[in-house]
């Protein structure tokens, strides 16, 4: 087999390996990342170039690698915006945690999101009381986003943008 092929294929292997490993272990790990993530992350890049590379360390070797990569990340980013399946299969929807003050105890705890968390996210925006959150959402990239009921507090835009799949929440 030519081995630039065999490059490819091995890279594309572990590029979905990875995406399937990040859909198991959930989206929260990648919006708070500690020291030891940040150790898993740059053992796992280590332990994974072998696996892609194989023997072949040249510059042409690690070319053909990073552009495969490169590649099918576009074509599946593609393939993600044209299929809601694919779409459904590998990212999770927003999920809401508190509405109008009242805490979704069941999505939290199946989220584990702690208490600590939770607060940590109302303080970012300002909001100091469960009773003050108008909406408070574990959104697809593992941030939580807070809109308050006070209209005073300065909220960002991205922030108050409500995901499609809610739909009206003020009934």
């Amino acid at each position: 087999m030519n081995p630039y092929l065999d490059i490819t294929i091995r890279s594309v292997s572990v590029y979905f390996f990875m995406i399937i490993a990040l859909r198991i272990f959930g989206k929260k790990q990648l919006s708070q990342l500690n020291t030891a993530d940040v150790i898993l992350i740059l053992l796992i890049s280590n332990s994974v170039q072998n696996a892609m590379v194989g023997n072949n360390t040249s510059l042409y070797g690690g070319i053909i690698a990073a552009l495969a990569l490169f590649v099918i990340n576009f074509i599946f980013k593609k393939v993600m915006s044209k299929s809601e399946f694919i779409k459904n299969l590998v990212q999770d929807k927003p999920e809401i945690l508190i509405h109008n003050g009242k805490i979704d105890f069941k999505t939290i705890g199946r989220l584990d999101i702690s208490d600590d968390e939770l607060k940590e996210a109302m303080r970012e925006h300002g909001v100091e009381f469960y009773k003050d959150v108008k909406l408070a959402m574990f959104e697809i990239d593992g941030s939580i986003s807070i809109i308050s009921g006070n209209e005073n507090l300065k909220q960002t835009h991205h922030k108050r943008k409500i995901h499609k799949t809610l739909g009206n929440l003020n009934n």
